[in-house]
């Protein structure tokens, strides 16, 4: 189902510039001090107004604390002031001169680890807190997995409260061994760890002069610094289409656009590409920008193309290259998060949905329920409540395209809709 055929120039792959904003997220057991550390780093990099400061400073007064209370600035619920713990995903953006930074703190608890699946989703970097008085407790492990699951190819274990164990290396380097040896059955591709105090500020912004031992850089030095562009697939071409721009203007009479985020890959003028699902092929004409024309552009870039040919494209097809296609199915396998209350139903109908669309589908099979403490698979135990994670095999009504999750973080992930609440029951990642 071709419109025409062109010959696809052969131009070399670009090389992306330095990612100059950088998400992460932190996750930690309770009380490790997750809310803490984010509130030193906005204290200690000047990015806290006064009146906020101000604010924090009635409530030490009120409560007869020593120390000012950082936890206050991300903690924003009544019930996370008043149990001193974070429920709910608080997002934070400070910068400094070398980078913009957007925080994800996410709870602690066992019982939220569906925010925190959703907190880390878009993140380049995780930092897991680790209490130096316990160790490595089973938080760290399931923290540690879902980071891995979500294809976070970074990870900083900063060991806090180093105070209370009087700046002990010894205890430091136990840690640290501790969490390599776990780190083998997770396959972490990049592991750095940094001995803090939060509370104090130790190797947080500034260097700790309570820890000569430690040779490395602090906290915000190394987030500065961390190169994260191995999290953009340059190989696989991918531009979901979000709009269609028709200005029907003077100036613009004949314009048909169509606008996205390159989402992996790039994209040339004067190249093939095939659109689906219809298949059809075409010329790209034009790739515009705000600030202009582009010769090339790459993920995760904003852009808007214009084709050759006049073909029907709308919101949720995609363009790809005729040379990387993606899997084109109706039988998916899947590792889910399940976020509702209700279990999830065997034979149960939802509506799944994509970056590029959506469709009805049913679980076929649950093949098993991942124990996240133990990093074991329980194929005996088929009941999948709210916050478990298990890997299940779904059948769609219509074929939808995809890549696996490990491939593309935007085309391998989806959600699942309950059909008559129209709630979001599930997020899942292809495998």
């Amino acid at each position: 189902m071709k419109n025409k055929i062109f010959k696809t120039k052969n131009i070399n792959k670009p090389v992306p510039p330095i990612a100059s904003l950088l998400r992460f997220t932190t996750a930690g057991n309770v009380d490790d001090g997750k809310s803490t550390l984010i509130g030193r780093l906005l204290y200690d990099s000047k990015a806290i107004f006064e009146d906020q400061m101000e604010a924090i400073e009635l409530s030490r007064m009120r409560k007869g604390e020593e120390h000012i209370n950082l936890a206050l600035l991300t903690d924003g619920l009544k019930a996370e002031r008043e149990q001193g713990i974070t429920i709910d995903v608080a997002y934070r953006y400070f910068a400094t001169p070398q980078r913009k930074f957007i925080i994800a703190d996410t709870p602690g608890h066992i019982q939220y680890t569906r925010n925190m699946v959703t907190g880390a989703s878009t993140a380049d970097l995780a930092v897991i807190l680790v209490d130096a008085r316990h160790g490595i407790e089973e938080q760290t492990i399931r923290h540690s997995y879902i980071a891995t699951l979500l294809q976070i190819h970074h990870i900083v274990i900063c060991i806090n409260k180093m105070d209370l164990v009087n700046f002990s290396q010894e205890v430091y380097e136990q840690i640290k061994n501790d969490y390599k040896s776990i780190s083998e059955k997770l396959e972490v591709k990049d592991i750095h760890f940094i001995p803090i105090s939060a509370l104090l500020g130790d190797n947080v912004v500034n260097k700790s002069r309570n820890m000569p031992w430690y040779k490395g850089p602090s906290l915000i030095s190394f987030l500065e610094t961390i190169q994260v562009d191995d999290t953009i697939n340059l190989t696989v071409p991918r531009f979901p289409v979000q709009y269609v721009i028709r200005p029907q203007s003077k100036e613009f009479h004949d314009y048909r656009g169509y606008a996205g985020m390159i989402t992996s890959g790039f994209f040339n003028r004067d190249e093939e590409v095939l659109i689906l699902p219809s298949g059809l092929t075409s010329m790209i004409k034009s790739i515009d920008t705000y600030d202009g024309k582009l010769q090339t552009a790459y993920a995760p870039q904003s852009v808007s193309i214009t084709l050759y040919d006049n073909i029907d494209i709308s919101r949720g097809n995609m363009l790809v290259k005729p040379d990387f296609l993606p899997r084109i199915s109706q039988k998916l396998d899947v590792m889910i998060c399940w976020f509702n209350e209700r279990p999830l139903l065997l034979k149960g109908k939802y509506i799944l949905r994509l970056i590029a669309g959506e469709t009805r589908c049913m679980i076929n099979e649950i093949s098993f329920k991942m124990n996240i403490n133990t990093l074991e698979k329980d194929s005996s135990d088929k009941h999948i409540k709210m916050n478990d994670i298990a890997r299940i095999s779904i059948k769609t009504v219509q074929p939808v395209f995809y890549d696996s999750y490990s491939i593309n973080r935007s085309t391998g992930c989806l959600i699942l809709i309950d059909e008559v609440t129209n709630e979001t029951v599930a997020a899942g990642m292809m495998i």
